[in-house]
């Protein structure tokens, strides 16, 4: 049976606008839901949950981001996207859209490129973020009477969305294992238990899903990106903490983690917060160093491969992108004494 297309609420008071947005969404195949005012979309979305809201801010009587801060608070209603559509382009309102808790922001006039672009990912992430949620639900329901099934049901979860964030990405199947063993190595060495060590390998290989919401002209291009593109890129980041939000199991939450905050730096030069130090957790500042060292091993579409010895020396001397300092000194000082064992990893692990 054919999944029904997805059903959008476009809230604005303006009716030239209600008819433009429902014209170049019904152009892409998708249902359409219309509101006039604040009030009338809660109302809408208490009756009827679509899979996703565009919202006007500038309304009379309850604005957009009144309606958005509604809607996000309600555990009923804050798993649904909101775009925010509006004239205003100042920063200050944009933090206010993301404060309520929007997704996204776009300005008026609308592109119908971008609409669709980001139309088109939030729908992919809720898919994906509903898919992770619901899963999660069932097996948790079955854990007291079958607790060996449902860790390996949670494992095979993760491989999935794996296998999903693999087939529109450079990096293979041999980057993600490799991943899981450096950060198991890296655990080892600083004395970490067992459990969290299991942890940490299962949940590792998930630190780049949120490229499964990156477009392919972006994801895979050749050269270097324009300041736009590199800011599409870095949200890969949010998005994949967003794919593994709604689950109880360890796996999916340090692997939220992970998928946060790995490009965080120690020295707070990273993203997307700009942490610093211990305001990182602990399993992304391990994944960092080692998603460092196999992006530099291996082969790239705007870079050639390094060899072992070039590769450690980048990571503890510094180059033109890393420098030590972006990683937490006693991870940079297990690598530094386990470094052989990395070699080996790669080696029976490689491409």
């Amino acid at each position: 049976m054919d999944k029904a297309p997805a059903r959008i609420l476009i809230v604005d008071d303006e009716a030239r606008n209600l008819r433009l947005m429902e014209s170049l969404l019904k152009t892409e195949g998708y249902r359409t839901e219309t509101s006039t005012s604040g009030e009338h979309a809660l109302a809408a979305v208490a009756h009827s949950k679509p899979d996703l809201i565009l919202l006007d801010v500038m309304m009379p009587g309850m604005s957009g981001f009144e309606v958005a801060g509604k809607l996000k608070v309600d555990e009923d209603t804050k798993s649904v996207p909101i775009i925010m559509v509006t004239s205003l382009d100042d920063r200050e309102s944009k933090l206010t859209a993301l404060n309520m808790g929007a997704e996204e922001f776009i300005t008026k006039p609308v592109d119908r490129a971008e609409l669709w672009v980001r139309v088109r990912n939030l729908l992919r992430l809720k898919e994906y973020n509903d898919f992770v949620s619901n899963h999660a639900r069932v097996l948790e329901q079955q854990v007291h009477e079958r607790t060996a099934q449902l860790t390996a049901s949670y494992r095979q979860t993760i491989i999935t969305l794996n296998r999903a964030a693999s087939y529109r990405d450079e990096e293979t199947g041999a980057h993600v294992q490799r991943i899981s063993h450096y950060c198991e190595e890296i655990a080892r060495s600083l004395g970490l238990d067992a459990e969290y060590r299991d942890c940490l390998f299962h949940a590792s290989p998930m630190h780049d899903v949120g490229k499964i919401a990156i477009p392919d002209h972006i994801l895979l291009k050749p050269g270097g990106f324009t300041p736009e593109e590199w800011e599409i890129m870095k949200s890969h980041a949010a998005l994949g903490a967003k794919m593994l939000e709604g689950g109880d199991s360890p796996y999916l939450i340090m692997g939220r983690e992970i998928a946060l905050s790995h490009h965080e730096r120690w020295d707070g030069t990273g993203y997307p917060s700009g942490l610093k130090g211990e305001e990182i957790p602990l399993a992304a500042r391990v994944m960092g160093l080692a998603d460092v060292y196999d992006a530099l091993r291996s082969r790239r579409p705007y870079k050639a491969p390094f060899d072992h010895e070039t590769s450690v020396e980048i990571i503890l001397k510094g180059d033109h992108r890393t420098n030590p300092g972006h990683f937490d000194p006693q991870v940079l000082a297990v690598f530094a004494s386990s470094r052989a064992r990395f070699a080996e990893i790669y080696n029976e692990l490689a491409d």
